[in-house]
């Protein structure tokens, strides 16, 4: 506090200390003074800057506590300090109204963009019947692949809008693992089949209190993107385990092309494809970020290990219950 007085007093500081050079130039020429008389003027003249320094400091600082601290009186400001809490009132009611203005206006957007999507539902649905029909079935097999994918950017879009209101769309639950896993794994089935990827799941026997639609959603942009840089004709393995203090572990494990170290830090921002996904035209860089912001809102921690070359293990760590308890009052 006393550095950011002292630098904006700097103009007092810098005032009083030229005015001090001109009174001992003065006082150099003048013969009629001794160097005691000389030395004492200068002495007293830092001393009583000093002490009108820790005034002003004082006197502004218990200002400033009586604004933090209390509502503001105004009649403790001085006529000066009144215009500036009145110029910065006004900015605040305009930055505040703007604020708001944007905020309706980014609802509004929010559910266009939702209505859309769910018009977009009844065409895809629509698409999924007809395709089932398609032969021979190694092209029907083609069409589902690629309709997956349209499905899966539709997905995203549609929990894109909803995260911010996570909150009120959340329903926790007792959610049995092995049901949301094999789900998944159904939906990825032709895509795995087409790549020659076997699944391998173990210790999904268990039970947790989340989100059994937002913790879906999470585990499908995991698996999907283990399928998607996953070697042809490799494994991924579903599993889970126990840390150190008791907390559930999902572990969803890849042998494909890796993640440099040098995107692991990044990997979870919004739009970053890292230095791989730049090299295809099929990564988008959400569908990590939106998993990393659901996991987070459901009191989920996700975590990420990668080596290039030998594959990528990605781990969901559950709250204990008594976490839960504590952050919803279940």
């Amino acid at each position: 506090m006393i550095g950011l007085f002292l630098k904006e007093r700097r103009a007092w500081i810098i005032f009083f200390l030229l005015f001090q050079i001109w009174l001992n130039v003065l006082f150099f020429i003048d013969n009629g003074l001794s160097n005691v008389s000389i030395l004492y003027v200068n002495l007293m003249d830092f001393l009583f800057f000093i002490l009108f320094i820790i005034w002003r400091y004082l006197k502004e600082t218990k200002q400033l506590k009586v604004i933090y601290e209390l509502p503001i009186n105004e009649e403790l400001l001085s006529p000066f300090q009144r215009k500036y809490m009145e110029h910065f009132q006004k900015q605040y009611k305009e930055l505040d109204n703007r604020l708001h203005q944007i905020k309706l206006e980014m609802l509004e957007q929010q559910d266009a963009m939702l209505a859309w999507v769910h018009e977009m539902k009844s065409p895809m649905t629509a698409m999924k019947l007809i395709v089932e029909q398609v032969e021979p079935y190694t092209l029907r097999e083609k069409i589902e692949k690629e309709w997956f994918r349209m499905f899966l950017l539709l997905d995203q879009k549609i929990h894109e809008t909803r995260l911010s209101t996570i909150e009120k769309d959340n329903r926790l639950e007792k959610v049995y693992l092995e049901t949301i896993v094999h789900q998944q794994i159904k939906d990825f089935r032709s895509w795995c089949i087409e790549k020659g990827i076997g699944v391998e799941t173990k210790n999904l026997q268990e039970t947790v209190a989340t989100d059994a639609k937002w913790l879906g959603f999470i585990i499908r942009q995991i698996f999907s993107n283990a399928v998607k840089y996953s070697h042809e004709n490799s494994e991924i393995h579903i599993y889970t385990t126990y840390d150190e203090k008791g907390h559930l572990l999902l572990h969803i494990k890849d042998f494909g092309i890796g993640i440099r170290a040098e995107d692991l830090p990044r990997i979870f921002q919004r739009s970053y494809t890292g230095t791989i996904g730049r090299e295809t035209t099929a990564a988008t860089g959400m569908g990590l970020y939106l998993a990393k912001e659901a996991a987070e809102k459901l009191g989920l921690t996700l975590r990420v290990d990668s080596q290039v070359g030998v594959g990528t293990t990605f781990t969901i760590q559950f709250p204990l219950e008594n976490e839960y308890i504590q952050s919803y009052g279940m």
